[in-house]
């Protein structure tokens, strides 16, 4: 299944063809616009020349911070992903050799599932539930329980990225989270 996420066909190849592409992406959605966030494997793809997390967990730390920074920067925090990047870069080369697909491909349960994704560095536990309605309703990894780890994510609507298929889904899912903010400040005050 093709992903549309960025809103710019190339960068949403590097996802397509990359697991490791999409969990960075997910990594960086976060006090950042969403397809920005999902564009920037892309950038350290052509900046750094690989996305492969071996490479990447034995980069330089000032160099691939720097590289991570450089306008326009893989996030509003370049320099603090960077560092979160390539500690999720380790822990994918370490725990799954390098092949982030297997974190997904070897759960056999979306409990399973959901613990092995919230156990990566910058994910708690609502991202963690965002991506695993990602991987099941874009790119069809659905181990028994995923609907109940993810709750309302795993509901038809736009609710977040899992949702955005086009440029009409990505601002619908916005549409949705201004109303959830907007809700969110009412009931506060």
């Amino acid at each position: 299944m093709a992903i549309h996420i960025t809103g710019d066909p190339a960068a949403d190849k590097v996802l397509e063809e990359s697991p490791f592409a999409l969990l960075v992406g997910m990594m960086l959605d976060q006090q950042f616009p969403m397809e920005r966030a999902f564009a920037g494997p892309a950038k350290v793809l052509e900046r750094f020349g690989s996305l492969d997390p071996a490479a990447i967990a034995a980069a330089d730390p000032d160099t691939f911070s720097e590289l991570c920074r450089r306008p326009p920067a893989i996030h509003r925090y370049g320099g603090s992903m960077a560092t979160r990047l390539q500690a999720l870069a380790a822990l994918v080369e370490q725990r799954y050799d390098g092949r982030a697909e297997r974190l997904w491909s070897e759960a056999a349960t979306g409990e399973e599932l959901l613990a092995r994704v919230m156990e990566l560095p910058g994910f708690g536990k609502q991202k963690a539930q965002i991506f695993v309605a990602l991987l099941a309703k874009q790119l069809g990894v659905r181990p028994p329980g995923w609907e109940a780890v993810v709750g309302d994510y795993a509901l038809e609507g736009h609710r977040s990225v899992a949702d955005v298929v086009d440029a009409e889904s990505l601002q619908r899912v916005r549409d949705y989270k201004k109303q959830k903010k907007a809700a969110a400040r009412s009931a506060a005050t």
